[in-house]
């Protein structure tokens, strides 16, 4: 294969591994879906190539994962993905430096140890904020198994993720070595990174019954204007009249008003939240009185306004252009942000009440907040008795982020504890009880009111994950940097195939 084609290939193997996420949902492809991008750059002809051919599976990844913010972004998506794809150099230069043949005992335990530790530092290196967030996690493909995410509990997604690697590297080990002994060896490693989850789950204690409330997420659908948004779904929650709801969620962007200001628009939900019986938890989107725009999750009661959460995390180009003097062009040839959004200062929970007056301290974070795990580790650590995220994705409507957005949600569940509840405009509405297991949802094709009785967790209640928080990246870090250190130390290994030499001569080595 020439490298031309090699690299192709390995662009096509970095796509591979998103059939796990969702739409597609194949999740046990995740755990044998890297082979063929390690394969190619274990057979590479040197470290230079593996580390190249890393870059191309690392890009072929990201454009899959994130081809829905085309509409955003545009032909930035391109730049983008080369860019965070060449964190992926440092798996290709692993693979080979370890799993180059000959191999040996300890250059195969190595391989099992580093490689899943180079890929979760790559995750997290990308998760900062700053550089886009934490999206398309490979230990997010597993959302539909909650026994697997048991893993999430102790080690958060995180964890997750390096099961599904040290997995995929143990079958490649498998498949190409001839050591009886080492395939047996990284077989059982493979296996071992499988159970691992669901010996976990089955051992753990269950978490005991506690106090339930029933809340209902209101998912409008797709509407006209943000005055059509604010009357479908009030619409929808007058149907509500007569259940005994406790929390009413609207979507993120639900109100164009400001609240504080608009006193109509709050008349109309205090009269909502005084003939449903229920407290309304609505997203505002909306210019301010000091002429800047942010996103607010507003808690309404018949008496008023008792609690409010500005979101802290925007979307890059949705929300706000990073360095907009440079790149504010993109938002004259795609739907990127026209005006920056102004983020909140800090994280906090919003106290509401059940209708029987029991305190709801809830865990509200707006939209793409749902992806980080730290934020949801926050508010189960100051006691948060349910998570709730409040979502638009309307502009992905007919793309496969509205499902990916929405199986974040289970992860968040099992890493905390914390049930969690999901209200989309345009769906996927959602919720999931404390161990991530789904229990009612709302596609993108439905409108209405998803009812749904949600377990509460205990507020002192704490996962090993919510003690711990991200002990598992920084350990990999650790072992990367490690890792590397010590391979600068040593001579790399020699080529796969020897150069020819005159006859009598002793064949060179490698550069």
């Amino acid at each position: 294969m020439t490298p031309r084609l090699a690299r192709l290939a390995a662009l096509l193997a970095g796509a591979l591994p998103v059939l796990a996420f969702p739409a597609p949902s194949l999740a046990p492809l995740a755990w044998v879906a890297l082979v063929p991008g390690l394969l190619l750059m274990r057979y590479s002809p040197s470290g230079r190539e593996a580390a190249v051919r890393g870059w191309w599976f690392g890009t072929g990844f990201l454009l899959a994962a994130l081809y829905w913010l085309f509409p955003s972004i545009g032909p930035a998506l391109l730049p983008l993905a080369v860019v965070f794809g060449a964190l992926q150099t440092a798996l290709g230069l692993a693979v080979w430096r370890l799993l180059h043949p000959p191999l040996t005992l300890a250059r195969a335990l190595g391989a099992l140890v580093v490689v899943p530790s180079v890929w979760v530092s790559t995750e997290y290196a990308r998760s900062w904020q700053a550089l886009g967030g934490p999206w398309a996690l490979l230990g997010a493909s597993q959302w539909q198994h909650p026994a697997v995410l048991a893993l999430a509990s102790v080690g958060g997604a995180w964890l997750v993720s390096a099961a599904v690697v040290a997995a995929n590297t143990g079958v490649v080990i498998a498949l190409t070595d001839r050591q009886t002994s080492l395939r047996v060896l990284s077989a059982a490693v493979a296996a071992l990174a499988v159970v691992s989850g669901p010996v976990l789950f089955a051992l753990r204690t269950q978490p005991s019954p506690g106090d339930q409330a029933t809340v209902a997420l209101v998912q409008p659908g797709v509407t006209r204007s943000p005055g059509s948004r604010f009357d479908a779904s009030a619409t929808i929650t007058t149907r509500l009249l007569g259940q005994p709801i406790d929390l009413v969620v609207w979507g993120e962007s639900s109100t164009a008003a400001d609240l504080d200001r608009d006193t109509a628009a709050l008349d109309r939900l205090r009269g909502l939240a005084t003939t449903t019986g229920a407290q309304l938890l609505v997203g505002e989107d909306a210019r301010k009185g000091d002429g800047r725009i942010s996103k607010d999750a507003v808690l309404v009661t018949p008496g008023g306004i008792t609690a409010r959460y500005r979101k802290i995390r925007l979307v890059p180009f949705g929300e706000y252009i990073p360095l907009r003097p440079l790149l504010g062009w993109v938002a004259g040839i795609s739907k990127a942000a026209g005006e920056n959004r102004v983020p909140g200062t800090g994280f906090h929970l919003i106290q509401a009440s059940t209708r029987d007056g029991h305190p709801l301290p809830l865990g509200t974070m707006i939209c793409f907040e749902s992806a980080f795990p730290d934020m949801s580790r926050t508010a189960a650590n100051d006691g948060a008795g349910l998570l709730v995220y409040q979502s638009a994705t309307s502009t992905f409507q007919n793309t496969w982020a509205p499902a990916q957005h929405a199986s974040l949600g289970a992860l968040r569940a099992a890493e905390t504890g914390r049930p969690v509840v999901q209200a989309a405009l345009t769906g996927e509405s959602v919720a999931y009880d404390r161990q991530g297991r789904r229990l009612a949802h709302l596609d993108t094709s439905a409108r209405g009111a998803l009812t749904v009785r949600v377990p509460l967790a205990d507020p002192a209640a704490r996962t090993w994950y919510d003690r711990l928080g991200d002990w598992t990246p920084l350990s990999a870090v650790t072992i990367t940097l490690t890792a590397g250190g010590l391979a600068l130390l040593r001579p790399r290994p020699a080529a796969p195939t020897a150069l020819r030499t005159a006859e009598g001569a002793k064949p060179s080595r490698a550069l």
